[in-house]
């Protein structure tokens, strides 16, 4: 879809809208963010310079920050992350949701608000008007545009994590369970920033390994 088309997706629901998306759940470390964006005003001048405005997924590092400010500075929002610590202790799907529901509860200030949820459950404990969009940050432009901050704020964040703990490459990764993550993780064990809940499968075939 073009960056007109999501636009319009927005505009037909004729409420101010709020998109929600989040980044970092799939990883093995570090925390998971979650950004909520509303386009108070839009002009043909912004829709331009966001042309390539898309799921972040679809869109090189070099795309996503190229625009990452013009979002920035252009809407409401809010980038909220969830650490660690929390994500064992509620699990990693509360935890985005747990996310979403503060960033977009910090930029709520309009009755006519509603929130756009990317993907298939609603925020819980929340108690604006939402609406969950499957595939909804390839068809709404707040959507969109909240999932490319959440996005480069996460991959900015991975890369300072990367920087104290260099021998797992977060940078390149960003905590996924690439070969190379998998094989330090062996080597060095587990940091701080690791969440041992998504490794208990790979222990687990360790041990029966050692076992055989």
């Amino acid at each position: 879809m073009s960056s007109e088309e999501l636009f319009e997706f927005d505009k037909s629901f004729n409420k101010l809208i709020i998109g929600t998306d989040e980044a970092g759940r799939g990883p093995a470390a570090g925390g998971v963010f979650a950004s909520a964006v509303c386009f108070e005003k839009v002009t043909p001048a912004l829709i331009k310079d966001l042309e390539i405005l898309n799921d972040s997924k679809k869109l090189s590092q070099k795309k996503r920050e190229s625009i990452y400010d013009v979002i920035k500075n252009n809407t409401l929002n809010k980038i909220v992350c969830v650490e660690v610590e929390e994500i064992e202790k509620i699990n990693i799907l509360n935890a985005s949701l747990k996310a979403m529901n503060s960033a977009c509860s910090s930029i709520i200030n309009n009755p006519n608000s509603y929130v756009l949820v990317d993907g298939n459950k609603l925020i819980k404990n929340f108690s604006y008007p939402q609406k969950f969009i499957i595939k909804g940050d390839s068809k709404s432009a707040s959507i969109a545009a909240a999932s490319i901050l959440a996005k480069v704020s996460r991959d900015r964040y991975m890369q300072k994590l990367h920087e104290e703990f260099p021998m797992y490459n977060w940078a390149k990764n960003a905590g996924y369970l690439t070969k190379e993550h998998l094989d330090a993780i062996d080597k060095y064990g587990l940091t701080k920033y690791h969440r041992p809940s998504f490794l208990r499968k790979h222990f687990e075939k360790q041990l029966t390994l050692v076992d055989l």
